[in-house]
């Protein structure tokens, strides 16, 4: 039987921050959450469209605890403050979806960090994030950190001689770069997970190709360039719901592991149902693993007490 949003098990009690939840394959995901009882924190750079986006939950599921959250993953000042504030509540988190993404930046931009702009948004600050968090993940079985990378990851390189692409930038080199690294991270945590003897996993999914607004390329490329964009997502990909369905898996499914990739089932995994995807051999080298995780922590100065 095909995995739907339909075998989601009850989610009452649970708390789930989305990170870039605001539209999407992220808004599906908190949707979903918010429908199967749990309770979820949009956690996103515009508050504006945060409310906007809890609204529409609340809407369509009027018990749906939803609240929002400012969180520019691009800025460590941002991930720091919003990390800072939630250890101080003493809430706990039952699930940790790393979904704030930008795409193909047509030309290199620095954030105030000193990092090329779509590997701080979609990568770094991700890292940076879950280990400021490590305190507040509940310490049980149930508990998903859910990383969000791309069938992009395919054709992608870790620029380990030049990681800021300060040399050379490309837009799709940069994003598959990104995405690279949230895969590569994704499976070298649950090996540090389990190592340490941690019942908390790691899973990475992808959403295949989806009609998402990642098409306005970081907001950056132009009114044309985001019809084009979108209209060709339309056309061979499916729905941001859809896409929402490899994560959604991930991130509540008993029989999702720690470890393991799931995206959809169909041809070159552009679109269908949750199922396990392929890892490309250089995803899963330990040893690049290793360097980029030093790299990490040198760059975002965070380290996991693993």
């Amino acid at each position: 039987m095909p995995w739907t949003t339909a075998l989601i098990p009850p989610q009452a009690g649970r708390r789930a921050i989305v990170t870039g939840a605001t539209s999407g394959i992220g808004y599906e995901a908190a949707l979903a959450l918010a429908g199967a009882g749990a309770e979820i924190v949009i956690a996103a750079r515009d508050l504006g469209k945060a409310e906007a986006a809890a609204a529409a939950i609340r809407r369509t599921h009027p018990a749906a605890l939803v609240e929002t959250r400012p969180l520019d993953t691009a800025r460590l000042a941002s991930v720091r403050a919003f990390a800072s504030a939630w250890r101080a509540e003493g809430r706990p988190i039952d699930i940790l979806l790393l979904n704030a993404g930008i795409a193909a930046v047509p030309r290199r931009e620095e954030t105030e960090d000193g990092f090329e702009r779509q590997l701080a948004t979609n990568y770094l600050g991700h890292f940076a994030l879950t280990g400021l968090l490590w305190p507040s993940l509940r310490q049980g079985d149930g508990t998903r950190i859910v990383a969000v990378a791309s069938i992009a990851h395919r054709s992608g390189t870790i620029a380990f001689d030049d990681l800021q692409l300060r040399r050379a930038y490309g837009p799709q080199s940069a994003y598959r770069q990104t995405k690279l690294a949230m895969l590569i991270f994704a499976l070298a945590l649950d090996r540090r997970l389990r190592a340490a003897g941690s019942p908390i996993r790691s899973v990475a999914a992808h959403p295949g190709v989806a009609a998402t607004a990642i098409a306005r390329r970081g907001d950056r490329a132009g009114p044309l360039a985001e019809r084009i964009g979108a209209g060709l997502l339309g056309l061979i990909g499916q729905s941001a719901a859809r896409g929402a369905l490899p994560l959604l898996y991930a991130a509540t499914a008993p029989e999702a592991e720690g470890g393991r990739y799931y995206g959809p089932d169909g041809v070159w995994e552009i679109r269908g149902h949750p199922a396990p995807a392929k890892v490309e051999p250089h995803a899963a080298d330990p040893e690049a693993a290793a360097r980029l995780w030093a790299l990490s922590e040198a760059l975002t100065d965070v380290t996991y007490p693993l």
